[in-house]
């Protein structure tokens, strides 16, 4: 279950979500409260907000379909990945912290929104991002590290299912590196 409290210093955020009155008129949904859930993983080292999810391509949004989705993943958080979906998350990293090395079925799209993050891929190769750089994330086996010793980083996340990866013919298994 999550909450709206943070330990860390970043600014509280919140994701405003729309819809539509019956007259089909553009309407804010009061369906979920604004505030974004916080949701401490990695033994309260990382906070997790799961700001929206969608299940299937296309998205269903007729009769709100999408945000019962979305309901029931703030009630029950789902996996990094949502098989068949997306996820759109922020994580928030402590100070110095890198988060284990893992590989997911997914193309990610990663941007940071405060602080620096380093990309560390496998292979030892490395790219430190800064404010309002991207990472697109192709199944590939990586960890994050927060390269400030006294700031939070946050970095804002749009997960989407994919194919496993292969390569020669070789299936790269999925490996969450405990992250929980």
């Amino acid at each position: 279950m999550s909450s709206t409290q943070s330990r860390n210093n970043l600014r509280a955020h919140s994701r405003y979500i729309t819809t539509h009155d019956s007259e089909g008129k553009a309407r804010f949904s009061d369906a979920v409260p604004d505030p974004a859930p916080v949701r401490r993983v990695m033994g309260g080292d990382m906070e997790f907000s799961l700001m929206y999810t969608t299940m299937g391509f296309p998205v269903s949004m007729t009769d709100s379909q999408d945000i019962k989705t979305y309901q029931d993943y703030v009630v029950s958080a789902p996996a990094i990945t949502i098989p068949g979906g997306t996820a759109c998350r922020t994580v928030d990293f402590p100070p110095g912290y890198t988060s284990p090395m893992h590989r997911t079925p997914s193309c990610d799209f990663g941007i940071v929104i405060e602080g620096e993050i380093e990309l560390v891929l496998d292979s030892g190769e490395t790219r430190l991002l800064k404010r309002g750089d991207v990472a697109v994330q192709r199944g590939t086996n990586h960890a994050w590290r927060n390269t400030g010793n006294d700031t939070w980083a946050r970095m804002f996340y749009v997960l989407q299912s994919a194919e496993k990866v292969a390569i020669g013919g070789k299936v790269l298994e999925e490996d969450e590196g405990g992250i929980d």
